[in-house]
């Protein structure tokens, strides 16, 4: 039987009566008390500031690799060129600022240490670059979520080009085997040799990949449904679940146990299946949320058993704790806001060796920030609110 749980404001009150999509409402707030769950806090300091009078656009993927080092990947064409980018016009009007390369690589220390990325020679660099991660051979892929966006990238750690798997500008649609419909993200199965993309911003599906040759093995809807790219029209909250995936499909995240995690975002759902798409339950997270939806992103606790998982929400500015296992949501922290250890737009999380986790801002959040693992610590609230540091409070 398949369990679905119910998260948020009002969940409780309206999971019978309103939104029609659970066997009971469940208080987390209540259900948290007594637990412990992994505590966080801010880093102010981290990452160190960019040289050459650099700035970040849409902070549009992020990613770690097998050193620790912090990647991330932003639009360099998400800025206002009056206010922003005074060095950068023609004739240059101020002395900053200029837009980043756009691939950045962080050491553990917040220390720029390489850059690059955008159009080169052998490969069509996406209209709008979305996503980027690395497998684990250190490899770095990146997907891209423009309209003619339909094919993925796949470069060494240091830029050099390694495949380009579709053809930009193609018809695609979520049958197809050979092309991409503007992939959010991709994620890895190192054991199966297995690449699995959340495909994505026009098809609505997960596709998984050989991970040396590209070739597409499978693919599914929600619930592991065939895919069907029928427009469902808005989201509704208080409807009955969606059958389909919306747009746009934001995360496959395969778990060391052989479950996946995707994010079905504007349903405000994150959906597991088995790796042979066999729908396994779902997770339901502030279900009132409109406009983008609250299921964005999910990283793993480095742990073998991967105990906890972390859900970015950029419609409510919060990063979700929870328990993998029982999909029980324990606590949350973050507000919306501009100072350290709050967002604006969410939109990527990445969880290095130690535990400390890295998260990513898009639209005008346009940032990269740390939030160091401070250990195990008991569950008094659900609403942490900003983690700042105890002693600068």
């Amino acid at each position: 039987m398949t369990n679905t749980r119910i998260v948020g404001a009002l969940a409780a009150a309206l999971s019978l009566i309103t939104l029609g999509c659970g066997e009971q409402g469940i208080d987390n707030q209540a259900q948290a008390q007594g637990k412990q769950a992994p505590k966080f806090v801010v880093d102010p300091f981290w990452p160190k500031p960019l040289p050459n009078h650099w700035i970040l656009g849409a902070t549009i993927g992020l990613a770690v690799d097998s050193r620790d080092h912090v990647y991330i990947i932003h639009r360099r064409d998400t800025f206002n060129e009056r206010t922003e980018i005074g060095a950068a016009t023609d004739p240059v009007k101020a002395d900053c600022c200029i837009p980043a390369p756009n691939v950045l690589e962080f050491d553990p220390e917040g220390n720029l240490v390489n850059h690059w990325g955008g159009p080169g020679e052998g490969y069509d660099w996406p209209t709008s670059n979305h996503g980027i991660t690395i497998d684990h051979k250190d490899n770095v892929w990146i997907g891209g979520n423009g309209p003619t966006d339909s094919h993925i990238l796949k470069f060494t750690r240091d830029g050099k080009f390694l495949a380009q798997y579709g053809v930009p500008g193609s018809e695609t649609n979520s049958h197809d085997t050979e092309n991409f419909g503007s992939v959010a993200e991709i994620a890895f199965d190192a054991a199966a040799n297995e690449a699995y993309v959340a495909d994505g911003y026009r098809n609505k599906r997960v596709a998984v990949l050989d991970m040396d040759t590209g070739e597409l093995k499978r693919y599914w809807g929600a619930y592991g449904n065939e895919p069907d790219d029928t427009n469902l029209g808005p989201f509704i909250p208080g409807g009955e679940p969606a059958q389909q995936f919306r747009n746009p499909v934001h995360c496959a995240q395969p778990s060391n146990d052989g479950l996946v995690y995707v994010c079905d975002r504007v349903n405000n759902r994150l959906q597991v299946f088995r790796t042979d798409g066999t729908f396994v339950d779902e997770l339901f997270v502030k279900p009132m949320s409109l406009g983008d939806g609250s299921v964005w992103d999910i990283s793993f606790s480095p742990d073998e058993g991967q105990q906890f998982m972390y859900l970015a929400d950029g419609t409510n500015r919060k990063i979700f704790i929870i328990d993998r296992e029982s999909l029980e949501i324990l606590t949350n922290f973050g507000d919306g806001g501009r100072n350290p250890g709050q967002f604006f737009a969410v939109h990527n999380i990445a969880t290095d060796s130690k535990g400390n986790l890295y998260t990513t801002e898009t639209y005008e959040g346009k940032r990269l920030q740390k939030f160091v693992y401070q250990g195990m610590a008991p569950v008094t609230e659900m609403d942490q609110g900003t983690p700042w540091p105890a002693d600068k409070l």
